[in-house]
């Protein structure tokens, strides 16, 4: 027996929800003790920011792990910022969702359009991105396709250039008469 849908854990989920700095933020406590927080914009209801946190093996809680938006920022002691800093010219993965679609973005990339490739490893439920300089190589999975069970189709994705980002888009492939279910979490906590 398939255990319990996205959209039923969702549900039975305790939720609390606070407006703060122009933000709706809402936070999710599923029945196993995994965690949710999502992060989004009072004006245009788009997902800002969506993490996830897990309980470890001994019940404190572990890091958040960032799903959706900028990846908090690291605040080291002063000695360690001192001695190792990441180079501000590396490529930087940023997942940024709309309402129809999903959408990552991957900055400080310098190559033409025409180097970059897309593809779709469907045994592996990801998308890959190659150059064909060898030069930048990435393989990031859709969390929310395998939450709605949805498939993953290479024909779906797309992608174009500007200003050294390289910005990738899935459009949800759905059957025959299906709506587009809400990319942006919970309906019943956002206000309509």
């Amino acid at each position: 027996m398939a255990g319990p849908s996205w959209l039923e854990r969702l549900r039975r989920a305790r939720k609390s929800a606070l407006l703060q700095d122009g933000k709706r933020k809402v936070h999710y406590l599923f029945e196993d003790g995994l965690e949710m927080a999502e992060e989004y914009d009072l004006k245009t209801s788009q997902l800002l920011a969506r993490k996830w946190r897990e309980k470890t093996a001994l019940g404190s809680s572990s890091k958040w792990q960032v799903e959706v938006g900028e990846p908090t920022s690291h605040t080291a002691g002063a000695l360690e910022s001192e001695l190792i800093k990441e180079s501000s010219s590396n490529p930087i993965f940023v997942r940024r969702d709309t309402q129809t679609s999903f959408q990552w973005r991957i900055r400080n990339l310098p190559y033409p359009k025409e180097v970059y490739s897309v593809s779709v490893e469907k045994e592996q439920r990801c998308c890959v991105v190659r150059t064909t300089n060898k030069k930048y190589y990435k393989k990031f999975p859709i969390p929310d396709m395998d939450r709605y069970q949805l498939p993953l189709d290479a024909a779906a994705l797309s992608f174009t250039y500007a200003n050294a980002t390289l910005i990738i888009t899935a459009q949800p492939v759905l059957g025959a008469g299906e709506d587009v279910p809400a990319l942006q979490g919970d309906t019943s906590v956002r206000r309509q």
